[in-house]
């Protein structure tokens, strides 16, 4: 017996004997270690107690072995042969051999887990429209991808193991893996074709073992088609984005306000920085000197770009109005309100920018309905039951100053803090004479363009008039004046005598008197068009409205081109256009 012992605790395996009521009656020192107890402290344990798994019970049961049965003990994995103890035909026992699997088990799992890596990765490769191959340390071919074979016209089997340079023509895989040195966007000949391809190193550690090659371009010719299409491409985007925004609104950039006067360029730059944060903006300045320019250009270089623009002018709505204006109603808010209700401004401009023109000439009760979207960034439909978030950047701008009228009880001074994050204080016209040569230039050219008539220039002498004179209508009343000129011009320049007495006397200069014979034409000329204006274009009645025949008066029209430029009534059959 103690030979017996000794063999058995020489063994790896773990042994477990029982007797024919399950009682464990001899093991080996391997079974003690799974178990974690000495064998002495187990024998005559019941073996079911000990191993939940055991299954020797049933070998007893039905004296039929069971071999290679796979059982978990602890975090470990067996495998479990049992087997009956026979005597005169009869059952006494059993024994089990355990061997510990569980490295096996686990080796095998990585295995199993390579092998579906690498069936995934060959899949995805062999699906690549692009050709691609894999060379080993020794530049030699260990995976090749349909695409390639296809375009060769060979096996991709039959490639796997065969040196690159024997496969591929005017190959440098082999050079790549020599070197280390990535070689990208490069220009290969094969089979007749320029390819452009890559070629890259396979690392391990400080170690190249292998590289990878792939196919970007069959042919050069499909690298200038794709680029034919990304030029086409950019082009429709830029076309697109254009009508989205016309759609949205906006038509104006930086580059449309035109100066590059000191006090503008500073303007510019600030509104070129303050674009690209989402803060509100209140833009102050006198009344045509382009405020609303700048909310343009502002939304069009913010990141909300290609949302909407919304325009709000707030000194043309009815207090009435204005509210269901600004935030919508719900049906049946009042008597005429439409059916299903009606969006707001601020909802319309959801994700984009709203532009209150005028702001200081929102009424008191309203304001404060505005400082509560600004602060909560909410809003509620007149009529409405709850608010309704919105996601919109404000712009304001005013020809008032504000903090005259928050002395005045005008204007809320907290909805003014609210306003004034961002100012951008536009300069009058006056303040940046240096502008108004490049402005009146501007001008001119889109006045020509819309009156139909070739591009004229303007006489240094009126020009100089047109600097000195203070413009308090600003820029808009600029535009006012040149329209006027070039209507009265008949030639190719504008001269100091197409402009209004008031321009030429502008600055207190001593102007010299004109000619009579130019004063004289002067008012004959604005006293017919005058006359064309009341007779609603019609000649006939013009003439006889002043007193002069059908015929003078044809040729004293025709002479200050008013004719050309009177509207046609309609049913007027004695009016020219």
């Amino acid at each position: 017996m103690d030979w017996l012992q000794a063999a058995l605790d020489a063994a790896y395996n773990a042994v477990a004997v029982v007797d024919g009521n399950g009682r464990l009656v001899a093991a080996n020192r391997a079974l003690g270690r799974i178990l974690g107890h000495p064998v002495p402290e187990v024998l005559g344990e019941d073996i079911q107690r000990l191993v939940p798994t055991t299954g020797l019970p049933e070998v007893i049961r039905s004296g039929e072995p069971h071999i290679g049965t796979r059982i978990a003990i602890g975090d470990k994995t067996y495998v479990s042969n049992r087997t009956p103890i026979l005597e005169e035909g009869r059952v006494v026992g059993a024994v089990a051999v355990l061997q510990d699997i569980t490295e096996l088990e686990t080796a095998r799992a990585e295995r199993d887990e390579a092998n579906r890596l690498r069936h995934v990765l060959e899949t995805v490769i062999d699906s690549a429209y692009e050709g691609i191959l894999v060379v080993d340390e020794d530049a030699v071919i260990t995976m090749f991808n349909r695409a390639y074979s296809d375009f060769l016209g060979v096996d991709a089997a039959a490639m796997v193991g065969r040196p690159v340079q024997e496969v591929i023509e005017n190959t440098r895989m082999h050079v790549v893996v020599a070197t280390g040195h990535a070689e990208m966007r490069q220009v290969q000949r094969i089979n007749g074709h320029d390819m452009v391809c890559d070629r890259i190193p396979i690392r391990e550690g400080d170690r190249v073992v292998g590289a990878v090659g792939k196919v970007l371009f069959r042919d050069v010719s499909e690298l200038d088609a794709l680029a034919q299409e990304a030029r086409r491409l950019r082009s429709e985007l830029a076309y697109y984005k254009g009508q989205l925004r016309r759609q949205n609104g906006t038509r104006y950039s930086l580059d449309a306000i035109v100066g590059e006067g000191a006090a503008l360029r500073s303007l510019k730059g600030l509104a070129r920085q303050v674009a690209r944060s989402h803060s509100t903006v209140l833009i102050e300045g006198e009344s045509g000197t382009g405020k609303e320019l700048f909310a343009h250009a502002i939304h069009n270089l913010s990141p909300r770009a290609d949302g909407p623009f919304i325009k709000v002018n707030c000194a043309a709505l009815p207090e009435t109005l204005l509210e269901s204006e600004l935030f919508g109603y719900r049906e049946g808010a009042f008597t005429g309100a439409r059916r299903g209700g009606r969006e707001g401004k601020f909802e319309l401009a959801d994700g984009g920018t709203i532009f209150l023109d005028e702001v200081g000439e929102i009424p008191l009760a309203m304001q404060a309905k505005l400082l509560r979207v600004l602060q909560e960034r909410e809003i509620e439909r007149l009529g409405g039951t709850g608010p309704t978030a919105v996601d919109v950047r404000v712009i304001a701008a005013t020809n008032r100053r504000l903090e005259g009228l928050v002395e005045q009880g005008l204007f809320r001074p907290d909805l003014l803090y609210r306003l004034n994050v961002i100012t951008l204080d536009v300069p009058p016209l006056r303040a940046r004479r240096e502008d108004i040569p490049p402005l009146v230039a501007s001008l001119v050219a889109k006045l020509s363009r819309g009156l139909g008539i070739g591009n004229r220039e303007v006489d240094p002498h009126a020009l100089g008039f047109l600097v000195a004179y203070d413009w308090p209508g600003n820029v808009r009343e600029l535009e006012n004046v040149l329209e006027r000129a070039l209507n009265l011009a008949e030639g190719a320049r504008i001269l100091p005598t197409h402009l209004p007495l008031y321009v030429r006397r502008a600055g207190g200069r001593a102007e010299p008197l004109p000619l009579l014979r130019q004063v004289v034409e002067e008012a004959e000329a604005e006293h017919l068009r005058r006359a064309l204006r009341v007779a609603d274009g019609n000649a006939m009645g013009a003439a006889r409205s002043v007193g002069i025949g059908k015929s003078t008066f044809y040729e004293k029209a025709s002479r200050y081109g008013l004719l050309e430029r009177q509207p046609r009534s309609p049913g007027s059959p004695d009016s020219r256009t």
